[in-house]
């Protein structure tokens, strides 16, 4: 089969991590970096327009944009954080799933056609330098240094002895996995869905123009798949940027919590 794939000398190579490493536009500047950009000025254009002129009766902007601010505050840091301290987080819960989401449907945009978030430097930034320190300090605000750090690392109700073990442990994924395993989940799942994306996408197209005649049919199932895929893609999209939200709104309301 592999001899009925090769016409005329060319192979096919697989895309792999190295075709993330998108070179530089202009000095430093790479894609990835303009598209955060973009999707801020997106994010804060979609909220500004929509909310310009509001109604009793909401036209089709002013729905969505209420629509996707009620999602944000009741479905999401509302429940997470609890009804009586929800509210202050409102604006940052709902700029990280803003945020997250409109970077990963990068990915499906045709010209575009790559998700920020899979490069792993964009989710840890987010997840270290935002989502790390302001559930922490807003603990530590309201519970003192001493009284917060005894409440995440010793859970009430244990034996003594097993403090001796489940100290260690709660500090482990508490202060170090917790930021770490945030930022990883979007990264992988957009890293993976992109790729899978290239792989039948770079396939079909190799399948078309340099196989042999018998297996260029075979080039359209490798589309339909692309196709397929795009769909799956896109659900996983927005899943991962609502998982991302979801997690940060319920370490808030872990921080803030009196026991756990």
């Amino acid at each position: 089969m592999g001899a009925l794939l090769v016409a005329e000398g060319d192979t096919f190579t697989p895309p792999g991590a190295g075709d993330f490493d998108l070179p530089a536009i202009f000095g430093p500047v790479t894609k990835p970096m303009i598209l955060v950009v973009l999707s801020v000025i997106i994010v804060a254009a979609f909220f500004l327009i929509s909310s310009r002129k509001l109604k009793i009766v909401p036209g089709r902007w002013q729905f969505a944009a209420e629509s996707v601010y009620d999602f944000g505050r009741n479905s999401i840091a509302r429940e997470q954080i609890g009804s009586k301290d929800f509210r202050p987080f409102i604006p940052l819960i709902l700029s990280l799933f803003t945020f997250i989401l409109v970077n990963n449907l990068f990915g499906i945009i045709p010209i575009l056609q790559f998700p920020t978030m899979a490069h792993i430097g964009f989710p840890v930034a987010l997840s270290v330098l935002v989502v790390y320190p302001v559930y922490h300090f807003v603990g530590m605000k309201r519970h003192g240094v001493g009284g917060y750090l005894k409440n995440q690392l010793f859970p009430p109700g244990a034996p003594k002895l097993v403090y001796l073990l489940l100290t260690p442990i709660e500090f482990i994924q508490k202060f170090i996995m917790n930021p770490i395993t945030l930022a990883i989940r979007v990264f992988a799942a957009m890293f993976a869905g992109h790729l899978i994306l290239m792989v039948f996408t770079v396939a079909g197209e190799f399948l078309l123009l340099h196989a042999s005649a018998a297996f260029k049919p075979v080039s359209i199932v490798s589309f339909l798949f692309a196709l397929l895929m795009t769909g799956v893609e896109a659900l996983i999209q927005v899943i991962q940027a609502y998982v991302f939200a979801i997690l940060s709104a319920n370490y808030i309301g872990a921080a803030l919590a009196s026991e756990h």
